[in-house]
């Protein structure tokens, strides 16, 4: 349906997209709608079940249609929605047996959820286009910062030596299935709607599955085990995947804002002059971009769940679930949308600051390598006792402000490697997992892009 958010001339560049906006405006729906009016009337003519020239006809009807916008909003307002309205008008333009054979044998539903999952087409192609450049962003990210030393912390607190570029192909990896999900959900969610009444297509006889393939071969679209009137788990799985989406790019923005933290400062969201400025603190330099990103992801989580209540429908037509879905999912893709566009931004425009974070290791004096000195001294004392004295030397180091590997050093008289007990050597399979991240971010980047454009567009709403 139309209802969109990000819609205004303050937020619509932080809460959506213009572009992915259009997809989804009255104008634009109207506009499918029509062409899946006219796709069945050329499907139907093809099968022998509508007079030849009333498909032609009712493209131009459609091709041509002004629509009376305040009539149809009130036909809505009535009915519930738009399409009783629109063929009332449609019909108008058309004379004598194509007037009776427009809208042949289907239901509302059946248009209304074939519109959109044109529009969902469209829309998923655009999310991938953003997708693969920003799996391409964050790939050379990885690359380029492989050896970049850095502090790696958990439950917030510093732990062990990592690189930059793992920490990067950690924000890449997730976004390479997301994408390989994409390919998995298009079949089942990009077919036809044609069921009828109840699911019967008793209104088509015994040609009733001859005109839904027809019908989707028309469109460019899938043909379903059956009609899906109150089967939403199509469309659940793809609100599920733009969770997922928005949840993985907020990994990556959640980590931004606090590498930003002024007492870190290991990375900027941008280099521009005054960007993420704050109205009375010019030092102020705010990560923007990337707590959208965050807002999307935790409001997309919620309209999840209203997605999932959606499944819950009655008999063979529901009561209400697809007005949920009407109210939720078009939320989920422009938030999505949106977070997508700010994390492309940061993509583009990050700075990392490698100084700092090599002046942050070293400023841990050797604290990061506690681990590796009580596996070290382990074989020598015992794992229990190695543990203790690094504990307690680590406490020590603090207290004096000393290194710790230099303080373990003067406590024991074990013949470790000690020339080799630095950050730099503490890395496990680092260069590995950056490795074989790159290599999947390169075969998914060399398949082909799926295309959101329709087999043909007929319909136009004036």
């Amino acid at each position: 349906m139309a209802f969109f958010p990000g819609d205004t001339k303050l937020f619509g560049g932080l809460l959506g997209d213009l572009e992915l906006a259009r997809l989804f405006s009255d104008e634009a729906y109207l506009a499918r709608l029509l062409e899946v009016e006219v796709a069945l009337a050329v499907a139907q003519e093809r099968l022998g079940l509508v007079p030849q020239g009333c498909s032609a006809q009712i493209q131009r009807a459609a091709t041509g249609l002004a629509v009376d916008w305040v009539q149809l909003q009130a036909d809505t307002e009535r009915d519930g929605f738009p399409l009783v309205g629109l063929l009332q008008q449609l019909r108008k333009a058309l004379e004598g047996e194509a007037a009776t054979y427009l809208h042949w044998g289907a239901t509302t539903q059946d248009i209304l959820d074939t519109a959109l999952v044109l529009q969902l087409r469209e829309a998923l192609a655009w999310l991938e286009a953003r997708l693969r450049r920003l799996v391409g962003l964050l790939a050379g990210l990885a690359e380029s910062h492989r050896h970049t030393l850095m502090i790696g912390r958990t439950h917030s607190q510093q732990a062990l030596p990592l690189t930059f570029g793992l920490k990067a192909a950690v924000w890449l990896a997730p976004l390479l299935r997301d994408l390989q999900r994409l390919r998995e959900l298009r079949p089942r969610l990009l077919v036809v709607q044609l069921g009828g009444a109840v699911g019967t297509l008793a209104s088509l006889g015994d040609r009733g599955q001859e005109v839904a393939e027809a019908l989707a071969q028309e469109l460019g679209l899938g043909v379903p085990l059956l009609p899906w009137h109150t089967q939403r788990d199509n469309l659940a799985e793809l609100a599920g995947w733009l969770s997922l989406l928005s949840g993985s790019l907020a990994k990556m923005a959640q980590d931004i804002v606090l590498l930003a933290q002024s007492e870190v400062a290991e990375v900027r969201e941008s280099r521009e002059e005054g960007w993420g400025g704050s109205s009375t603190m010019p030092q102020k330099s705010n990560p923007v971009q990337s707590e959208l990103v965050v807002a999307a992801a935790r409001q997309n989580a919620a309209l999840l769940a209203s997605m999932h209540q959606a499944l819950i429908q009655e008999h063979e037509r529901a009561t209400h679930g697809w007005q949920l879905e009407w109210l939720c999912l078009p939320q989920m893709l422009a938030l999505s949308g949106a977070a997508l566009n700010r994390a492309l931004y940061v993509g583009e425009n990050l700075e990392v600051s490698a100084a700092r974070m090599e002046a942050n290791l070293r400023a841990t004096g050797g604290l990061l390598l506690a681990e590796a000195l009580s596996l070290a001294l382990s074989p020598y004392l015992g794992r229990a006792e190695a543990k203790t004295l690094v504990q307690q030397a680590a406490r020590d180091a603090v207290r004096q402000g000393v290194n710790l590997v230099e303080l373990v050093r003067s406590r024991t008289k074990a013949p470790l490697d000690w020339a080799a007990l630095s950050e730099e050597h503490y890395l496990g399979q680092t260069q590995h997992f950056i490795q074989v991240v790159l290599e999947q971010a390169r075969q998914e980047l060399s398949r082909p892009t799926a295309t959101g454009d329709a087999k043909t567009s007929r319909g136009k709403a004036g």
